[in-house]
């Protein structure tokens, strides 16, 4: 088993997005997912060996469900285009999210629309010491892997609290914190594709770091 054959089995069930479909191709699918949960095994444990804070997370309880939930999304198809799980689970923390599909592959980490009491935690710690955040934003290393935040909803003005004249107001209008890396087809095939990986969350450390400490203390 191999990426190339998850990839050709998500094209397969993207031209056959129905139960009908999935059903009779029942074997297949288990095949690919098996094979994805092994590979984040593998990552768990070798992350695991070189950060002391992390928390070991099986494959099995990093794996999301391939189902969308139509009760929310009725206008989605019955299943996703990609599989992905989040390693380094804990409650109330930012998980490190793999997603590899066949529009798109990339590793993140951080918060991703928060509820409000994870986000006015997020704040408060930009406001005592936002500086410190700014810091780990605008080091070349992780510049040149994640770029900037992930673009996403923004408060137009200040949050509740907060003056326009605030000196990180441009951090405090987030309604995310978390940074992506993308991934061609052709590198997650390639050998040292999660040697790639484990430099990615070396890299991304001191931002998740940051961000769980905010939420914790």
């Amino acid at each position: 088993m191999s990426f190339r054959k998850l990839f050709d089995f998500l094209r397969d069930l993207n031209k056959n997005n129905h139960k009908e479909w999935m059903d009779s191709h029942r074997k297949e699918y288990f095949e690919v997912r098996d094979f994805f949960i092994d590979w984040l095994n593998q990552l768990d444990m070798r992350l695991a060996s070189i950060d002391p804070d992390y928390s070991p997370t099986t494959g099995k309880n990093a794996i999301n469900r391939i189902n969308n939930n139509l009760l929310f999304h009725p206008d989605k198809p019955v299943y996703k285009d990609h599989f992905s799980g989040g390693l380094d689970k804990e409650k109330g923390k930012g998980d490190f999210y793999i997603h590899i599909g066949i529009n798109e592959c990339f590793v993140a980490g951080g918060f991703y629309r928060p509820p409000k009491k994870v986000l006015d935690s997020l704040r408060a710690a930009i406001d005592y010491n936002g500086e410190e955040l700014r810091k780990i934003l605008n080091d070349p290393s992780f510049k040149d892997s994640f770029e900037e935040l992930i673009k996403d909803e923004r408060l137009k003005t200040a949050p509740k609290g907060y003056s326009q004249e605030h000196r990180h107001i441009d951090l405090l209008r987030n309604k995310s914190f978390a940074v992506m890396h993308s991934f061609t087809q052709k590198e997650v095939m390639q050998e040292d594709f999660q040697d790639k990986i484990i430099e990615l969350y070396k890299k991304m450390l001191p931002f998740r770091r940051y961000l769980n400490k905010a939420v914790t203390v």
